[in-house]
């Protein structure tokens, strides 16, 4: 009896410590940990969406809940593995701190952490979305989080770190999960394909890592979705079609036609994006990452960069570019008009660019001066 369709980002989800693919210096340290029998009694998982923070919590409960356990090279097909894994071990409780955020289910979990555990050599508690806790239920757990009974660990994960109080913060040993590079999630979507036997192309890869934002969950999410959308083949224009993305020559061509200051090159890339419907508020984004990697070109450089469409930029003029996009992010994002706004806005970052900054300019004229007198009298000595 078929048990139903699966979806990518769960049947994928990391299993062991080698699974988790971009927080090395997380994994690192857990396993340290569990190695040198250092485990703390509160853990905080801060990170954006889709980066592993509560996959991570779950293996950690494995490495401390397996057979023979604490180890960190657990094997996950042990049966109190699988059972975390399938969320029906009696000593791993997950808690959605949206949904049980009132002092009364604090209050509760505080009156069963008193038990021992019935499964494993540990309880714990892995709290999602922890920041979403009422100030009442972060009082009620504090003394108990401070001094927990020796067989509880606590698990907390956030994507909001700033509302939680200070005082459960010191708590925990914090660990801050980063957005997930492209190239590491090009390479597991290529592997995640090859397993599921769809050609994708190296351009619709890095199309998706580029949607995705540093979250594995939603390149896995979208990649899912493209699957639905093509059948065994995705190419890089039907990634474009679907999610109203700007392929990376077209992101360059309205790039170096902004360095060249072409009003009317950037009016009719505008006119032809907007015509295909592409999304005007994710091409602002592309374009601002393209323009910095130009400023990053100029730094090493020594101050000039001809990324930007082969017109040679000063440090001065890309970053007075890049400020002029960033500047029209607002406009762009929620005024009535988006395509005049961008349009204003492109505009508006090419005078920018342009423009020279007055002390810069000051510089200038002080140094030509000091060369003035010089020449004066050198010209003088030939004449006598």
């Amino acid at each position: 009896m078929s048990t139903g369709y699966q979806v990518i980002a769960r049947k994928w989800r990391p299993q062991t410590f080698d699974d988790v693919v971009g927080q090395d210096h997380v994994v690192r340290t857990l396993k340290n940990a569990i190695a040198r029998q250092r485990i703390a009694h509160a853990y905080l998982f801060v990170g954006p969406r889709g980066t592993g923070k509560t996959s991570t919590a779950r293996i950690f409960a494995k490495a401390l809940n397996c057979t023979g356990g604490p180890k960190a090279d657990f094997d996950p097909e042990d049966p109190a593995c699988k059972a975390i894994a399938e969320g029906s071990h009696l000593d791993v409780i997950e808690i959605d701190g949206a949904s049980n955020n009132g002092v009364e289910q604090v209050r509760d979990l505080r009156d069963t952490v008193q038990y021992a555990p019935a499964q494993g050599k540990y309880k714990v508690y892995i709290i999602d979305e922890v920041h979403m806790l009422s100030t009442a239920a972060f009082n009620a757990l504090l003394k108990t989080l401070e001094e927990p009974p020796p067989h509880v660990k606590f698990v907390f994960a956030t994507t909001d770190p700033q509302k939680v109080l200070p005082t459960i913060v010191s708590r925990c040993q914090r660990f801050d999960l980063k957005p997930i590079p492209p190239p590491l999630i090009v390479e597991r979507l290529q592997k995640i394909a090859d397993s599921e036997n769809i050609k994708v192309s190296p351009e619709a890869l890095a199309c998706i890592a580029r949607m995705a934002d540093g979250g594995m969950r939603d390149a896995q999410s979208i990649l899912d979705q493209m699957i639905s959308f093509c059948g065994g083949e995705i190419s890089e224009p039907d990634v474009l079609d679907v999610y109203g993305l700007v392929s990376g020559e077209k992101i360059a061509e309205l790039a170096g036609a902004l360095a060249a200051g072409d009003h009317q090159k950037i009016v009719a890339l505008v006119d032809e994006c907007d015509t295909n419907g592409r999304d005007l508020v994710r091409l602002l984004s592309d374009l601002q990452a393209h323009v910095r990697n130009a400023l990053l070109d100029a730094i090493a450089k020594g101050g000039r960069s001809e990324l930007l469409g082969g017109v040679p930029m000063t440090t001065e003029q890309i970053t007075r570019l890049l400020d002029g996009l960033r500047e029209g992010e607002g406009a762009v994002k929620l005024g009535l008009a988006e395509k005049i706004n961008f349009e204003v806005t492109l505009l508006k970052a090419v005078e920018a660019s342009r423009s020279r900054a007055i002390d810069s300019l000051i510089k200038e004229l002080a140094a030509l001066a000091d060369e003035a007198p010089a020449a004066d009298s050198a010209d003088e000595k030939k004449k006598t």
